[in-house]
């Protein structure tokens, strides 16, 4: 999984590179600079969080254009990413999310890095990801709570989540 994330954010997202200041990614620079530890983290934690949100974009079925469009938005919102570097990503998440097993290597990987609001605040995107189509599938409220679970975060997180998601929609 490593090798094809470092390959990515190398390209798109190496110091001086347009793209990693919300750019197109012209003037990308011809070496990318190696990227630190802690930059290394976070752009694994970036295809995790992206790898989760497509699992749930799919899991009525129906990954629909509101839908995707949501996804890009929050990764160009939250992560500082530009237009083209979040397609990339989306389609870096989704290779990772169909080769994985199961979604136990994404959560392991945010739940031990998150801090408790940034668990509630991915909780509320994943709200606004469902609500985003205008309806509720049963599958995707399952899967939401399957993944809240996993990350060790309660309830009563989730429904805050769920409400303050709506109220922005």
């Amino acid at each position: 999984m490593l090798e094809p994330i470092r390959e990515f954010f190398e390209r798109r997202m190496a110091l001086g590179n347009g793209a990693a200041n919300g750019g197109n990614g012209a003037g990308e620079a011809d070496v990318p600079a190696e990227p630190s530890p802690d930059e290394e983290a976070t752009r694994r934690l970036h295809v995790a969080a992206c790898a989760l949100l497509l699992e749930l974009a799919h899991a009525d079925q129906e990954f629909s254009e509101a839908e995707r469009l949501h996804i890009e938005a929050v990764l160009r919102r939250h992560f500082d990413l530009g237009e083209q570097t979040a397609r990339e990503l989306m389609a870096l998440a989704e290779q990772e999310q169909a080769e994985a097993i199961d979604l136990y290597q994404f959560t392991t990987l945010i739940r031990e890095s998150y801090d408790l609001g940034q668990k509630t605040l991915l909780a509320e995107v994943m709200w606004g990801l469902i609500l985003a189509d205008g309806e509720i599938a049963k599958r995707e409220a399952y899967m939401l709570r399957k993944i809240a679970n996993l990350l060790d975060l309660e309830p009563g997180y989730l429904s805050a989540a769920r409400k303050r998601a709506a109220e922005d929609g």
